[in-house]
């Protein structure tokens, strides 16, 4: 147990950088990704008023239908395209991407092209 201690610990160390220099608002509030080994979770939020604008995951009811499995690359692609639509929903065009610690491949670099595609930018 101690790689994955110490694996964890080095994630959230590089979250603090990143979370200290990313800062959301409301005309560019921040999407941050959350994954776990079996589902992927987003998020927009305005730090400045601390709220949640929009968020979505795997685990939604809304999206289990298309979704076979919970945690792969697929999985994160109808996330991000799922978010994109409820945000530009919301007339969110502009936001920052929060990769949470996480490096950008995998299902996080994924989740974030779907967001692209879907028509905002970052």
């Amino acid at each position: 147990m101690e790689g994955v201690e110490i694996r964890v610990r080095r994630r959230i160390r590089r979250k603090r950088g990143l979370t200290k220099r990313l800062r959301g608002s409301a005309e560019c509030p921040r999407l941050t990704v959350f994954r776990s080994l079996t589902h992927i979770y987003a998020q927009i939020i305005d730090d400045e008023k601390g709220v949640t604008l929009c968020s979505c995951s795997t685990r939604g009811k809304d999206l289990r239908s298309e979704i076979s499995s919970g945690g792969g690359k697929e999985a994160a692609k109808v996330v991000g395209a799922a978010l994109a639509k409820t945000a530009l929903d919301k007339n969110i065009e502009r936001i920052c991407f929060d990769r949470n610690g996480y490096r950008y491949h995998g299902r996080v670099k994924a989740l974030a092209d779907a967001v692209r595609e879907a028509g905002l930018k970052f």
